[in-house]
Formats: C-alpha cells, sequence, structure tokens
C-alpha cells in the first residue's frame, strides 16, 4: 500500500509559478498512475493532471491546459505539478492521487490512494 504527502502550496499572486510535489513511499512507485486533484471550498473535487506509469501519457483538465504540467521522476518516487500564469481561482487544496493501472482516469472514484492535500491560494 502507497503512502502519498504532498508539499509545496502557498500563497502566490496572479500570474506567479508554484510547484507541488507528491512524494510515496511504501509501494512500488512505477505500478501506479498519478494524478492530481483539486477542491475549493464548497465545490466538489475536480480532476487537473494525471500522468501514466510509463510517464509517456498525460492528461489534462480543459482550465489548466497549457499551464500546469505534470511530471515525475522514478528515481525519487514523486510526482510533480508545476502551475504556471496561475489565476485566482485555481485556489484550492490540491491533492495527489495514485491508482493501479496502465490508463490514465479523471474520476475521484477510480484512484485507490490519496495524500493529505496541500493548500494552493492565488491572489488577484
Amino acid at each position: 500500500q502507497v503512502q502519498l504527502a504532498e508539499s509545496g502550496g502557498g500563497l502566490v499572486q496572479a500570474g506567479g509559478s508554484l510547484r507541488v510535489s507528491c512524494a510515496a513511499s511504501g509501494g512500488t512507485f512505477s505500478s501506479y498512475t498519478m494524478g492530481w486533484f483539486r477542491q475549493a471550498p464548497g465545490k466538489e473535487r475536480e480532476f487537473v493532471a494525471a500522468l501514466t506509469r510509463s510517464g509517456i501519457s498525460t492528461a489534462y483538465a480543459d482550465s489548466v491546459k497549457g499551464r500546469f504540467t505534470i511530471s515525475r521522476d522514478s528515481a525519487k518516487n514523486t510526482v510533480y505539478l508545476q502551475m504556471n500564469s496561475l489565476k485566482p481561482e485555481d485556489t484550492a487544496v490540491y491533492y495527489c492521487a495514485a491508482r493501479i493501472g496502465t490508463y490514465v482516469k479523471i474520476l475521484p472514484r477510480d484512484y485507490d490512494y490519496w495524500g493529505q492535500g496541500t493548500q494552493v491560494t492565488v491572489s488577484s
């Protein structure tokens, strides 16, 4: 069973950049497709980005496409979300998730393991 721990959240001005990280432990990192989700107050958790086990295939929500980049470092058992051109509407708790499987999925129910989340706040 894998444990996930996010870090790197914080406060940033609109137009700025931030990178959040997710360190995996207790499992075989290469076995998992990894995803990032976010949840703003009063809203449902939504898909942001996902990356296959191989790191070859990715998927992004339309709202972040062209601004966010997901990547993974197998040597460090870590997945990253680089966020550029941030907007106030990107403000949310960002969660890392892992699923046992080959393909990227965009629904939270398709993921097996979750981190505790990290807060990202974008000021206008």
